[in-house]
């Protein structure tokens, strides 16, 4: 039996990293599926349970290099701050910058002395550099090298050389002390001048000391570890919309206990609790309204910022804020079984998902380090070889090291994954995951369902046709079709049910049930016999050939008994609000539309004239939506249908994106890749342009992660690019892809 687990990784610093992760999972055959997100940070994981347990799956990611665990419920993540070892980093590079700055105006005094720059640099060399190292032999044991590797390489690499220059080179400490120190001395006394020995490089090059470059190696771990404190802040923090979410809810609620109200922590509370909510509260739990009325902000989960109005027997939403008034509530579902929770475990997945496009950056990584390598190696050698210089060959080969890492390749995709999904968290859309946002931002048709999508899905009564010679009321029909439709959920059915509770009709309870989806439902009722209701075909019913205007605009629900139709009611829907506007919306983005419904051809017709909508198809079977949705994609249409019935799901299954409205049939949402909280026709407009806002967004980044290394790697080669700067760099291609997938936490559609 198949399982899906989320689990959370420890150890990753780059794609690299990942994409290590995924082959070592996917090759055991008890892995179905595994993909692993660098953003995240964590691996979702489909394996057959009856071969390997969760336990054995992180034995496979440990075995890799990574530390694993099962995710567990989403909490707020602690706020991100900078380490003692970062700080004493940061505090032993600043008189290596000052150094590097002086050295640019002409001031080389100010550069440590050797001696001090090799104290420094071995703090940092052997203590301080010690994750990377431990990273680099992890990945390697892993047999894939990630960026850690590269890091380590050309910092030992400058360290080692210009330890060896500083002590035993031609020109070393001791040798070029004892020499120059006995010609100052005699000049000293010649000219009465005192000895002032300087510091680094001019040292060097007045007193025949070495050229050394810890400086280098200092400043790049420097650097680089500076840029990954950022990364993680941003991953952790800015990218992340799942902290937002967590602090909608209330620390502690007002719950009512032996007769007296008391003050408990969230996690006390428990499903039946009796609670208070005043103005300016967040609600605890979904629940029911006891008593007392207010305003509710819901926008969290719906994207509507217009507040509900909370009554006796209204439903409340945990997370909400009751802007205005005083209620109390009963509890009925808490945590992750509340909307919210649903919402945030939803998000949670769907960020943690990999989009088609992310694999770009999961097949670079898998050679990039090793093809760096071998670049750096051939550095060397060709500079050498041309310049016959030691110093410059290795300083050329470790910049080209330095400046290659993978890491804003491999944030490229999921950073704007994750702040592209938290955007549509927030008006109101869920999408199950990265692929149908990535599919989503390439459709160019949209095919509506009519009821319930473009329309309000709550027709009212508007006319009764009763056949002749059957002796019953209008009363009479209504009852029969009501006792039958109390069982279904579809607007008409709840239309003509509300109509008999309204003239307070009494409903018989019918047995043998059975829907036939896209025709009608089918049931026995006593002391009527088999009653059939749903289309007119379906009940054998004919419309009289004098009949008012209304029949022909509405939708029709026949009725018969025994096989023979006893009448009808015609059942008006109007648009709803912003139906308009999200066809114009569409029509302003090129994308072409389309309805096609089951109800009589002359309503969609008329629907469709209303919106300016040219392809409009009435009387459609489940299949025949579905048939047309392929034959649309065959000729090369990308295709998204928005629909919220049972008789839908074919169509949305068919489609390559496909919208439910919620609140609608379950196999409605359970068929759709995305759900549309607001039941709004616009929402799902919004749904297509965050999408294609996200996609924009990941080009751009993988753009500018490959325009790092196109560009920086042939610098670095010729020698336009020394390692320190080249660390710089690095850290800056991973802050700037970050910095602009935030830009979407900015968009305006």
């Amino acid at each position: 039996m198949q399982q899906k687990q989320s689990f959370a990784i420890e150890g990753m610093t780059c794609q690299a990293c990942a994409t290590r992760i995924e082959k070592v999972l996917n090759k055991k055959d008890a892995i179905v599926q595994a993909e692993v997100n660098f953003a995240s940070e964590e691996a979702q994981v489909v394996f057959d349970n009856q071969q390997i347990d969760t336990d054995g799956v992180i034995k496979l990611i440990e075995k890799a290099g990574y530390q694993a665990s099962i995710k567990k419920e989403i909490a707020i993540a602690p706020a991100s701050h900078v380490s003692i070892r970062l700080w004493v980093l940061l505090l032993i590079n600043i008189p290596f910058i000052i150094g590097m700055v002086g050295m640019l105006i002409g001031q080389h005094h100010l550069m440590l002395p050797p001696l001090w720059q090799f104290i420094l640099a071995s703090i940092v060399q052997l203590v301080l550099a010690v994750p990377f190292y431990k990273s680099a032999w992890a990945s390697i044991k892993g047999g894939l090298a990630n960026m850690d590797v590269l890091v380590t390489i050309g910092t030992v690499s400058i360290y080692l050389y210009s330890t060896y220059m500083l002590f035993w080179g031609d020109a070393s400490v001791a040798g070029a002390l004892a020499s120059n120190m006995a010609d100052m001395s005699a000049n000293s006394a010649m000219a009465g001048h005192s000895l002032v020995p300087h510091g680094g490089h001019d040292l060097a090059s007045t007193m025949g000391m070495p050229h050394v470059y810890f400086e280098a190696s200092v400043m790049v771990i420097g650097f680089v570890s500076l840029g990954k404190f950022l990364e993680e802040r941003a991953k952790k923090n800015s990218l992340n919309s799942l902290s937002l979410l967590l602090k909608l809810r209330p620390t502690q609620v007002q719950v009512k206990r032996d007769e007296t109200w008391t003050t408990v922590p969230l996690n006390q509370v428990q499903i039946g609790d009796v609670i208070r909510a005043n103005h300016g509260d967040r609600i605890a739990a979904d629940g029911v309204v006891l008593s007392g009325n207010g305003w509710a902000d819901e926008s969290h989960l719906t994207g509507e910022s217009r507040p509900e109005e909370k009554a006796t027997g209204s439903q409340v939403l945990a997370g909400s804020v009751l802007n205005d008034g005083s209620i109390i509530y009963q509890a009925k579902q808490l945590g992750a079984k509340t909307l919210l929770g649903d919402m945030m475990s939803a998000l949670s997945e769907a960020q943690g998902s990999k989009a088609p496009i992310a694999r770009i950056a999961d097949k670079v990584s898998g050679i990039f380090v090793p093809v760096v390598v071998g670049i750096a190696l051939l550095t060397f050698v060709l500079t050498l070889w041309l310049k016959g210089d030691m110093t410059v060959a290795i300083m050329n080969a470790v910049a080209v090291l330095v400046i290659a890492c993978p890491c804003a390749l491999g944030l490229a995709t999921p950073a704007a994954i994750m702040v592209g999904m938290g955007q549509a968290v927030k008006r109101g859309i869920w999408f199950k995951d990265a692929t149908v946002m990535e599919e989503a931002a390439h459709v160019n048709v949209v095919v509506f369902d009519k009821t319930g999508t473009l329309t309000e899905g709550k027709p009212q009564l508007g006319a009764v046709s009763l056949v002749a010679g059957t002796g019953l009321s209008e009363n009479d029909l209504l009852r029969i079709a009501a006792s039958v439709e109390q069982s279904a959920t579809h607007p008409l059915a709840r239309a003509i049910v509300n109509a008999a509770q309204t003239k307070a009709l009494t409903l018989t309870e019918p047995t043998k049930v059975e829907f036939i989806v896209g025709e009608g439902m089918l049931a026995n009722l006593p002391d009527v016999g088999e009653v059939r209701v749903g289309k007119a075909d379906f009940c054998h019913f004919i419309l009289p050939a004098e009949h008012e205007a209304i029949w022909d605009v509405a939708s029709i629900v026949a009725v018969s008994v025994n096989g023979k139709a006893i009448g009808a009611f015609a059942l008006a829907d109007g648009l709803k609000e912003d139906t308009v506007d999200a066809i114009r919306r569409l029509k302003e983005n090129n994308i072409d539309i389309y309805v096609m419904s089951g109800d009589h051809p002359q309503v969609v017709s008329y629907v469709a004239g209303q919106l300016g909508i040219p392809h409009a198809f009435g009387n459609l079977s489940p299949r025949d939506k579905a048939e047309r949705i392929q034959a649309l994609k065959k000729e090369g249409k990308i295709v998204a249908m928005v629909g919220d019935g049972v008789n839908d799901a074919p169509a949305l299954a068919a489609a390559n994106v496909s919208f439910a409205m919620k609140g609608g049939s379950d196999v409605a949402e359970y068929s759709a890749s995305a759900t549309l909280m607001q039941q709004s026709a616009n929402q799902m407009v919004d749904a297509l342009l965050v999408s294609r806002a996200t996609l924009h967004n990941i080009k751009q980044n993988l753009f500018f992660a490959f325009i790092y290394n196109v560009l920086g790697i042939p610098l670095a080669a010729f020698g336009f690019l020394n390692p320190v700067i080249a660390g710089a760099a690095m850290a800056m291609s991973s802050v700037s892809v970050l910095s602009n997938a935030l830009r979407l936490k900015y968009l305006k559609i």
